[in-house]
């Protein structure tokens, strides 16, 4: 195991896939009945089967993440990232907020750039930080003004990218299409509405919450939603109560 990659297991918290931020896992078991051969048959949720199927790109080269140059990404980390203004230089100084869940941009290029410790809270920073510089499609006022967002590190001569942690390759619209136009909706305005999976309220609300209790989907969950906590309860999968939690 190189360097690069036992900072990043020390350091790096966010390596969840975007949506669910659950490890998907696939399970058979053998049911017996009166006949000793028979099995059960399962259906797999269409949500295990999209984010079992998604889309990576192995980086290993700055290269590589120039590669990505046209391309449209979508965020799957939602509400972790903060990104800069851009102007040949990474304005580390002056945040230009974080990137929220199915949040798309497009790819202008990779660059390398010596990060301040303040940006190295979910990327480590490394010996230089790697940013990809984009362009926000759907921010309509300033649609070709760029920016960049750490996506990995250099560490000696040892790179280390969370690229395929940290976006959708592929429009997640498309991945999720089960989801009805309404979670959809409710998820682009990055609102959470009752009805929702947990999955679903985190690419809506972002990643950064707590959860109380152990069974995914019957319990409540704490989501930071960019500083405006909400407190969700889940019943039998779906979220029942939502609440601005005042403390």
């Amino acid at each position: 195991m190189n360097t690069g990659m036992k900072v990043a297991l020390g350091a790096l918290t966010l390596l969840v896939v975007g949506v669910g931020g659950e490890l998907l896992y696939l399970h058979h078991r053998n049911v017996e009945d009166a006949t000793p051969t028979a099995k059960a048959e399962y259906k797999m949720d269409p949500d295990d089967m999209a984010t079992y199927t998604l889309k990576h790109e192995h980086p290993m080269s700055l290269q590589d993440e120039k590669d990505l140059k046209g391309r449209a990404l979508w965020m799957s980390a939602g509400g972790q990232l903060d990104f800069y203004p851009y102007t040949g230089k990474v304005d580390y100084a002056h945040s230009a907020g974080v990137l929220l869940g199915a949040e798309k941009i497009v790819v202008k290029t990779a660059v390398e750039q010596v990060a301040p410790k303040s940006a190295a809270f979910r990327i480590p920073a490394g010996d230089r930080q790697v940013l990809l510089v984009f362009t926000r499609p759907d921010d309509t006022a300033n649609p070709a003004k760029e920016y960049a967002v750490p996506v990995g590190y250099k560490q000696g001569g040892d790179y280390t990218f969370e690229t395929d942690n940290v976006f959708f390759y592929e429009d997640p619209h498309k991945t999720f299409s089960s989801w009805s136009p309404e979670i959809w909706k409710a998820i682009d305005e990055h609102r959470a509405i009752v009805g929702m999976k947990e999955n679903q309220v985190q690419m809506a609300l972002g990643q950064i919450s707590t959860p109380h209790g152990e069974k995914i989907g019957d319990r409540s969950v704490e989501y930071d939603d960019q500083g405006k906590p909400k407190l969700i309860t889940f019943e039998n999968g779906k979220a029942t109560q939502i609440l601005d939690d005042k403390k």
